[in-house]
């Protein structure tokens, strides 16, 4: 999605904490899908606000970048600051989480995060009800969401194509 709202990023710096597992299976996806749209993807591990600074600002130097910022821990404790850089260095960036683009980020695509809420009050209920909770079932995320913010995509000088606006959940302007 973030090629299709930026067509001109060649280059993608995926921030990702180092010490979480999920960063490397996330980062892996996201390097098997990277070369049919023409684009390569830099890990970025992070671990602090000083090393993300460091980061963005030495990976903006060089043109036709974004940010792919995959949900993690780190990244949520200093999401105000990967917004904040992703705008100082018009970088245009794609988050796994809707509170990056309500907070001034660009687009995220990910797990509706009340809809897991909901699902795992009715886990809650089976267990309060007697079942084992080693007899329920795993189950992956089945609602995803995609939020755009069209005052940002017009900071960056984006337009956002018609396809993404119509099958956006929410369009913030």
């Amino acid at each position: 999605m973030l090629k299709q709202i930026a067509p001109g990023v060649t280059r993608a710096a995926v921030l990702r904490d180092p010490t979480a597992a999920a960063g490397i299976g996330q980062f892996g996806a996201i390097q098997i899908a990277a070369p049919s749209l023409g684009v390569e993807v830099n890990p970025v591990n992070v671990r602090d606000a000083g090393e993300i600074e460091r980061a963005i600002a030495a990976f903006a130097r060089a043109s036709n970048g974004g940010l792919i910022v995959p949900g993690s821990a780190l990244a949520n404790v200093h999401r105000d600051l990967i917004i904040a850089l992703a705008a100082r260095h018009q970088l245009p960036a794609a988050y796994a989480n809707r509170v990056y683009v309500t907070g001034g980020g660009l687009i995220s695509y990910g797990v509706d995060t009340l809809d897991q809420y909901r699902r795992a009050a009715g886990y809650v209920d089976r267990i309060l009800k007697g079942e084992k909770p080693a007899d329920l079932p795993v189950q992956l995320p089945t609602k995803f969401e995609l939020v755009i913010n069209l005052k940002t995509a017009k900071a960056l000088g984006l337009t956002v194509p018609q396809t993404l606006l119509a099958i956006a959940d929410e369009v913030i302007e």
